[in-house]
């Protein structure tokens, strides 16, 4: 199990920090786009599609995140009144289908990614496929994490 906790381990901190860094910036780009519009009647075209680039990394790399911190929305009030056995059971599908859900937002993000490699985001002339990056690598790292959380849930049942 130690194989899958040091690579998540290190993975959950550079998520925390480009998460973090990235809500930083989001507040001083969006407050500088404010005071340029409202202040000097001179608003930067470059600050809205930045903004929503950052917010797709807060978001993707936040549920991840919660992912490994089993902090995402579960019904706790039924799976608190089934059996040991059967919280098991629960949580294995919990994780089984957030794979699932994992892979199809990795394949529909890679073909989305796919198609528009050689469209470019206005004003910034980054690839289009920049913004479906993003939920790749938060789907690679659910996967990752969901898996820990099986073998710990299988480790626990066998012990």
């Amino acid at each position: 199990m130690t194989f899958m906790k040091r690579p998540n381990d290190f993975l959950s901190r550079v998520l925390a920090i480009v998460a973090s860094i990235s809500l930083a910036v989001l507040t001083v780009l969006v407050f500088y786009g404010v005071v340029m519009r409202y202040v000097f009647n001179d608003a930067p075209d470059f600050v809205e599609p930045i903004a929503l680039l950052l917010v797709v990394v807060i978001a993707m790399f936040g549920a991840s995140l919660k992912v490994r911190e089993s902090g995402h929305i579960g019904l706790d009030s039924l799976v608190k009144k089934l059996s040991p056995k059967g919280q098991i059971v629960a949580e294995a599908f919990q994780h089984l289908c957030l794979i699932a859900l994992s892979i199809a937002i990795f394949v529909g993000c890679m073909q989305m990614a796919e198609t528009t490699m050689d469209d470019r985001i206005p004003i910034l002339g980054l690839p289009e496929a920049l913004r479906y990056f993003i939920p790749v690598a938060a789907s690679v790292c659910i996967i990752s994490f969901s898996f820990e959380h099986l073998l710990k849930l299988f480790a626990r049942k066998h012990t």
